[in-house]
Parts: C-alpha cells; structure tokens; sequence
C-alpha cells in the first residue's frame, strides 16, 4: 500500500504539478537568449556606438560649417531684401505724395479757374452799374443842359 500511495503521489506531481518543467523552459530560453541574441544584440550596440561616433566627428563639424555658411547667406539675403523693400517704400510714398501734390495743383487749377470767373462775374456787375450811372448821370446832365438852355433863352 505504501507503493500504491507513493506512485499516486508522483502521477498525481506529475500531472498537476508544472514546477519542473517550467523550470526547464525558463533555463532553456534564458540559455538560447544570452548565447544567440545576446551576441547579436552587443554586435547592433557595438555598430550604432561607431555610427554615432564618426558622425560626431565628422558629419556633424562639416554640417556645422556648411550650416553657418548657409545662414550667413541667408542673413545676407534677409539684409538686401530689407535693404530692396524699403527703396520700393521709399518710391511708393514719393509717388503718394507725387500724386497728392498733383491733386492739390489740380484743385489750385479749379479753385483759381472759379475766381477769375467770380471775378469776371463781378466785374460785369460793376460794368453795368457803372453804365446806370452814367446814363443817369448823363441823362441829369441832358436835362439840366436843356434846363440852362431854356433859362437863358428866356432872359
């Protein structure tokens, strides 16, 4: 009986007890791990350390220099662009003000052309005023004469 209650403890450890075998597992792939990929993995790391070294060597000091030559080209740029748009505003505002002082004569011209003909208009109204005045004028004269005349041939 003893054989019989020991031989149905190892089927029952067997069959519900996993720890051996996931033991094994766990040893076999930590094993395949660090010997395959471990060494694959340090290779990748070893080639990304010398990439990223030569390019601070020597990538990144010539890209510099090309950077700075290039930003001072663009400086450059940005300085007779400048240097242009304020000529192109200085020439706009000479023309405004061209065209401002063409308005002004023009409206000088129109005002100047209404006061000679408020002038004229003027000058017509004195006109005939002052032919009234000398028809009246000469009229009491005409008649004054013939006033004369007729006293003196009544004396």
């Amino acid at each position: 009986m003893d054989k019989i209650v020991k031989d149905v403890g190892e089927i029952q450890s067997r069959l519900l007890d996993h720890r051996p075998v996931i033991n094994a597992e766990i040893r076999y792939f930590v094993r395949e791990f660090e010997e395959k990929r471990a060494h694959r993995e340090s290779r990748l790391l070893e080639s990304l350390s010398k990439v990223v070294q030569e390019a601070n060597e020597q990538v990144l000091p010539s890209d510099l220099e090309g950077m700075k030559q290039q930003l001072s080209d663009v400086i450059a740029r940005l300085r007779a662009a400048n240097h242009m748009a304020d000529r192109i505003q200085q020439r706009e505002l000479e023309a405004q003000q061209s065209s401002q002082l063409q308005e002004n004569m023009e409206r000088m011209k129109d005002e100047w052309a209404d006061f000679l003909k408020e002038q004229q208009r003027w000058k017509e109204e004195v006109s005939e005023e002052h032919a009234k005045a000398v028809g009246q004028v000469s009229t009491r004269y005409s008649e004054k004469k013939k006033d004369l005349d007729k006293l003196l041939s009544d004396v």
